[in-house]
């Protein structure tokens, strides 16, 4: 690997991902100020501050830490029963703040602390521009901005890449042969490069060459490449007559097929099981579309996503277990930013790789990660974005119930009740991230 292709592609990806981060903060601000709210901060990063710009009522920066970013909109919190409608303002217009010492418990305390830090900042003149004031639907609007931008932008990128060079995830496998190996490399070897202890492959062997269109294998004429593998595979360790078709005329070879260790189970490709080896991969094809297939393809990779997410906590354990020494990585385990990073950096550096393909997998990185991000912050827990999503519509339910019933409007919904909630969340989501973090360093997925 190059070390300077290495380190450009990382900083590709990682100030893609930054970009990305902005535009989600983006989606969140635009809106919020446009319904009249009040922002004062719009970061990218985490941490302490590298570099900031007030303009307006609005401070712009970078945090030393780009893993996120956060807008500050005025007025998340509701204040509590208690002092609802009673809220008082200093001579100057600040709010006076009673920080009430709570003997309920740890997360009562918590909850009290965060509604005073929330409202410490609060004037008269803000009353009117507090976010937990406005119409449910501007809520809504305002917090799916963020994530509805993420998933635009694996969109765009996806469209562009399928309407252009296909989509790599929906082969056609042609019979005609694309690439001959020259020894049998054991599936459990990352690298592709033949070593002395090699033997040379079955197909070697035979004669075949780059461009052979299959005709059939052992007398069975030969239509679909699926076919062709199962035809191999099925083989064992048997004799193989060959015919080809090349350059116009139909050749015959012959051969011996080896029984190797092979991935053929899909849903697991860590699972490997003795067939018949020949040794050669098909032309490959890559079926294109516009905009109805884009979100079509990005359908199923949402359904995907589901379930990957659901199974979130167990990958991470997997991936814990790993740094332990305990099994190896799972290769459906996920990845961290500085995963995603390893990833474009050894992309971009690979040797033998078309610049295309390369510019193609950085940009499918690029949208996997949005699109990802994006789905997860639909999750209808706090903190997450979906999380405030869902007391939104939990609101316009309450509200639209109580005027069918013609009872009294029951108010805002006080989202402040479900910080418990979010600081368990916000805690497993910093150890599952510091877990695949330290998992990408230590038990990292390379493509050599």
């Amino acid at each position: 690997m190059t070390a300077s292709l290495y380190l450009l592609g990382v900083a590709l990806f990682v100030l893609a991902i930054l970009a990305s981060i902005g535009l989600h903060e983006l989606g969140h601000m635009i809106p919020a100020k446009a319904f009249g709210g009040k922002v004062t901060q719009y970061f990218i990063g985490f941490g302490p501050t590298v570099w900031s710009r007030q303009r307006g009522e609005t401070e712009y920066g970078l945090k030393a830490v780009p893993l996120g970013g956060y807008v500050k909109i005025v007025g998340m919190l509701p204040p509590d029963a208690e002092h609802a409608g009673k809220v008082e303002y200093d001579e100057d217009g600040n709010r006076v703040v009673t920080v009430r010492k709570s003997n309920t418990g740890l997360f009562a305390q918590l909850v009290s602390d965060a509604r005073a830090a929330e409202w410490e900042t609060i004037t008269a003149a803000d009353e009117d521009r507090l976010f937990y004031r406005m119409a449910w639907w501007k809520k809504v609007i305002v917090m799916a901005g963020g994530p509805t931008v993420n998933l635009l932008i694996a969109f765009f990128i996806f469209a562009g890449l399928f309407a252009t060079y296909g989509n790599p995830a929906d082969q056609n496998l042609q019979t005609e042969v694309g690439d001959v190996s020259a020894c049998v490399i054991p599936a459990t070897r990352a690298s592709d490069v033949c070593q002395a202890s090699d033997p040379v492959s079955p197909a070697a062997k035979a004669g075949l060459q780059e461009g052979d269109r299959f005709v059939s294998f052992n007398g069975t004429p030969v239509d679909s490449w699926t076919q062709m593998q199962t035809l191999i595979r099925g083989n064992n360790d048997g004799q193989a007559t060959i015919v080809v078709e090349r350059d116009g005329q139909q050749v015959t070879l012959h051969t011996n097929t080896l029984v190797e260790p092979r991935p053929t189970d899909e849903k697991d490709p860590t699972k490997l099981t003795p067939v018949g080896f020949l040794g050669v991969t098909p032309v490959v094809t890559y079926q294109k579309g516009g905009p109805i297939y884009t979100l079509q393809e990005m359908g199923g990779l949402a359904k995907q996503s589901a379930v990957a997410l659901a199974t979130l906590p167990v990958k991470v354990w997997g991936v814990a277990e790993a740094i332990a020494g305990v099994k190896p990585r799972a290769a459906d385990s996920p990845v961290s930013v500085v995963g995603g990073g390893r990833l474009a950096g050894e992309t971009a550096s690979a040797k033998d790789f078309p610049l295309q393909e390369k510019l193609v997998s950085l940009l499918g990185l690029v949208a996997g990660f949005n699109f990802f991000i994006g789905l997860f912050n639909f999750v209808p827990l706090l903190p997450l974005d979906g999380g405030h999503i869902a007391g939104a519509l939990w609101e316009a339910m309450r509200r639209g119930i109580a005027r069918l019933r013609h009872r009294p409007d029951p108010g805002y919904v006080d989202v402040a009740r479900l910080l418990p909630v979010a600081y368990v969340v916000a805690s497993f989501l910093l150890v599952m991230g510091v877990v695949l973090i330290v998992g990408d360093l230590v038990v990292p997925f390379t493509l050599t």
